[in-house]
């Protein structure tokens, strides 16, 4: 099994082949949560540049330090006892996270101008995926960008974050990331395209995400699937540590504002004047990324009781 390949280009056409197109992203959202876009209109030229300056970033700036961690020397110490544990609460992960505000990286030459072209590029890309989510679901044109702001200007969320899983020498003993789903929105990953190592858990199988080159893979947050009232589901996924190679992950998040009320649209609880049941509740984001901070790499399902009992 591979996670779905589909070609973004042919939503803005007409006819049976928009059809199809639509129709393939639903089944993404519906049936895998996960899926990858070809022909997205995010410029190929720019993201080379973004593999570029990410790689040399952690060459330059990180990867000594990752090498002196805590966890590179935990590793090793649990190696040296042959006992066969397992680090099951760390990940073997270099992680910054970008935001418009913040400080960012400034010894990487045209890392800063890069990411930040590339930050427009993806949040105006995030937008025009809702937007197919909202036709696919029924709901109004905007329906979720404006959810996820709360009925403010531009108040959502969107964070970067780039990752990387330097080669590790016990890939046995600990996770590049452990298993998960994802707590907000709409996630835009662009990962490696040469080396593997994130699966997503499907049928009770862990899948491979196939690199593929200049690919954005897309999946779906918890509130994505709150708002669609469980049609779309968020996807447990996690990443391998591997020996070889250092693999490189630039994940973007268009999340709610934390202020914004999250609920099912009432067009997916009400059809023809009859009610369908609405499995999930009504909530701040606040409120259920203080609960998500506790819990992230546990079971969805009692997170959303957490908030409806708030």
């Amino acid at each position: 099994m591979a996670i779905p390949v589909i070609d973004f280009s042919k939503v803005n056409g007409t006819g049976e082949e928009r059809t199809k197109t639509m129709a393939q992203i639903a089944n993404g959202c519906e049936e895998w949560g996960f899926f990858q876009l070809m022909n997205h209109g995010i410029p190929d030229e720019l993201l080379e540049r973004v593999k570029k300056v990410c790689s040399e970033y952690f060459k330059l700036e990180r990867e000594e330090t990752f090498k002196n961690s805590t966890i590179a020397k935990t590793l090793n110490d649990v190696a040296e006892k042959k006992s066969g544990e397992k680090l099951e609460s760390v990940d073997w992960e270099d992680v910054i996270t970008l935001l418009d505000g913040n400080q960012w990286p400034s010894k990487t030459p045209g890392f800063k101008e890069t990411m930040t072209e590339y930050r427009a590029e993806l949040k105006k890309f995030s937008e025009r995926v809702m937007e197919v989510m909202d036709e696919n679901l029924g709901l109004q044109k905007g329906y979720i960008k404006k959810a996820f702001n709360d009925g403010e200007e531009d108040s959502a969320f969107f964070g970067t974050k780039v990752s990387h899983y330097p080669p590790c020498p016990h890939p046995e003993l600990v996770n590049g990331l452990r298993a998960h789903t994802d707590a907000g929105g709409v996630i835009l990953l662009f990962q490696d395209d040469e080396v593997d190592g994130l699966q997503i858990l499907k049928d009770r199988q862990w899948i491979d995400v196939q690199p593929m080159k200049n690919a954005i893979v897309i999946n779906t947050g918890d509130q994505i699937e709150v708002l669609s009232n469980g049609r779309y589901k968020s996807t447990w996924h996690r990443v391998l540590a591997t020996p070889a190679g250092n693999r490189r992950s630039i994940a973007s998040f268009y999340n709610p504002s934390l202020k914004a009320t999250i609920a099912p649209a009432p067009e997916l609880v009400q059809k023809d004047n009859e009610e369908i049941n609405q499995s999930y509740p009504k909530f701040v984001f606040g409120d259920y990324m203080s609960v998500y901070a506790e819990q992230k790499f546990l079971p969805k399902e009692p997170r959303f009781e957490a908030v409806r009992a708030m």
